[in-house]
C-alpha cells in the first residue's frame, strides 16, 4: 500500500511539473549521498564515523581551528569532504534537465561538492560555497580544485599560493564564519518568486539556510526526504523516498 501511495504522489508532483515553469529546488547532503558522498549527521555520516582526530568534525570544520591548525584541518578535509570520484546522480541530472527545459528557475544547495554544476545546472547558489573554489589570504589569488589535490600530491600539508606563499583557503564556509551575503539575496528572492518549492534531501536542520524556506509564499510546497523531518506537516505534497528515484521519474518523459 505504501508504494501505491508513493507512486500517486509521484504522479501528483510529475503533473505539477508539467504545469509550472518557475520552480526552485533547495536541497540538502540526501542530494549527494546518492553519489557516494557520506553525509555529516546520520549514523553513518562523518560526524559520527570519524573518530581519528580527538576532536569533533565540527570543531576541525571551525574558522578557529583553521586558523590554529591547518595542517590538521586540510588532513581531515582531504580524507573526508574531498571526493573526485563522485559523479552526478539521477536527481543532479533531473534537476539541470528541469533548467534546460526552462522550468527551473533556480537550484539552493547546502552542498558544497558541485555536483549541480558537473551535472549542467547553471543557476545554482551555493549557501556553504564550494570545495571547487579556493583563494590565498594573503594575496587573495584564487585557484581551482585540481590546483589543491595537485598540491597535496606534491607532499604539501597546507595548500601555498604559488605567488605569495600564503595559505589557500577553500571558500567553504566553516563553522564560525557567515554565509555570503549575495548569495543569500539570491537565495532568498528566488524562493519568494517560486511557483513551486521542491525541498529534497535535506533534515532541515541547519541553519540560517534551512529558514530559507519559509520565505515561500506559495502552495506548491513539496518535500522529498528518505526519514521524517519536522517541516513534514508543512508540505503540500510529502514524499518519503529517495530524491534520484523521484526526480528522475518526474522528468522522464519532458
Amino acid at each position: 500500500m505504501a508504494d501505491q501511495v508513493n507512486d500517486e504522489n509521484i504522479l501528483r508532483l510529475k503533473k505539477m511539473i508539467e504545469e509550472s515553469d518557475n520552480i526552485v529546488f533547495f536541497g540538502g547532503a540526501g542530494v549527494s549521498t546518492e553519489s557516494g558522498i557520506p553525509d555529516f549527521r546520520s549514523e553513518s555520516g562523518i560526524y559520527n564515523t570519524v573518530k581519528e582526530y580527538n576532536t569533533s568534525p565540527e570543531n576541525i570544520l571551525s574558522h578557529t581551528f583553521f586558523m590554529n591548525d591547518p595542517e590538521t584541518f586540510y588532513d581531515f578535509y582531504f580524507k573526508t569532504i574531498i571526493n573526485t570520484q563522485a559523479k552526478p546522480n539521477k536527481a543532479h541530472l533531473a534537476l539541470a534537465k528541469l533548467e534546460k527545459l526552462g522550468k527551473l528557475r533556480a537550484v539552493v544547495t547546502q552542498n558544497i561538492d558541485g555536483l549541480h554544476q558537473a551535472a549542467g545546472s547553471e543557476r545554482v547558489y551555493e549557501l556553504h560555497g564550494t570545495v571547487a573554489k579556493n583563494h590565498c589570504m594573503k594575496c587573495g589569488k584564487f585557484f581551482d580544485l585540481q590546483y589543491m589535490l595537485d598540491q597535496k600530491a606534491g607532499g604539501k600539508l597546507v595548500p601555498r599560493c604559488d605567488e605569495c606563499g600564503g595559505i589557500v583557503k577553500p571558500e567553504v564556509v566553516l563553522y564560525e564564519e557567515g554565509l555570503d551575503e549575495m548569495t543569500i539575496r539570491k537565495s532568498v528572492d528566488a524562493i519568494m518568486d517560486a511557483d513551486i518549492l521542491i525541498i529534497g534531501g535535506t533534515s532541515l536542520n541547519v541553519y540560517p539556510a534551512a529558514g530559507f524556506i519559509t520565505y515561500y509564499r506559495g502552495d506548491k510546497l513539496v518535500l522529498i526526504n528518505k526519514s521524517a523531518t519536522s517541516f513534514d506537516g508543512r508540505a503540500d505534497l510529502l514524499i518519503h523516498d529517495s530524491i534520484g528515484k523521484v526526480l528522475d521519474a518526474c522528468v522522464a518523459d519532458l
